[in-house]
């Protein structure tokens, strides 16, 4: 397939495999799905000290860092040279990139709140809702990014 029939998103996760579906796609996706996973243990049992929620937590640290990296990598290699070249395969291109990137916003937010730097007035029962959000809020974004990503991005 020509790389013009693929949006940027696809074509990185395509490229230097298995690496790149590695790093951008395997990693994350892991750490947030083993997140929701655990996520619901929590919200059935209300148990905080639990195993489950120990590794829940350096989870939500790990995928928020991580993120962070990956975040900042593609945003300057790929986002700012692709926005002031004009290098864009069109809007479903944007969204997919997009919405990926976003998932920092909510994988961020999850590494923060387990670190203690938001959410510092909140009891256990408000952290878990915030905690529940934000795996929601990753979810919708990172099947926004999928979805987007696998048109032809010459369709929109």
């Amino acid at each position: 397939m020509h790389s013009m029939d693929m949006t940027h998103y696809m074509e990185l996760l395509a490229s230097n495999q298995p690496w790149n579906l590695l790093i951008f796609m395997v990693v994350p996706v892991v750490l947030a799905e083993y997140i929701a996973i655990t996520e619901l243990q929590v919200l059935f049992t209300r148990n905080f000290s639990s195993p489950w929620r120990i590794t829940n937590r350096y989870a939500g640290i790990a995928a928020g860092l991580y993120f962070l990296g990956v975040f900042l990598y593609l945003f300057f290699t790929a986002v700012v040279p692709l926005t002031t070249t004009g290098g864009w395969r069109g809007p479903a291109d944007v969204i997919a990139v997009g919405g990926y990137l976003l998932g920092i916003v909510p994988l961020g937010g999850m590494a923060l709140l387990e670190l203690g730097v938001i959410g510092k007035g909140l009891d256990q029962i408000g952290k878990l809702k915030l905690h529940a959000i934000f795996v929601a809020i990753f979810l919708v974004v990172a099947h926004v990014a999928m979805i987007f990503g696998m048109l032809n991005p010459t369709l929109l």
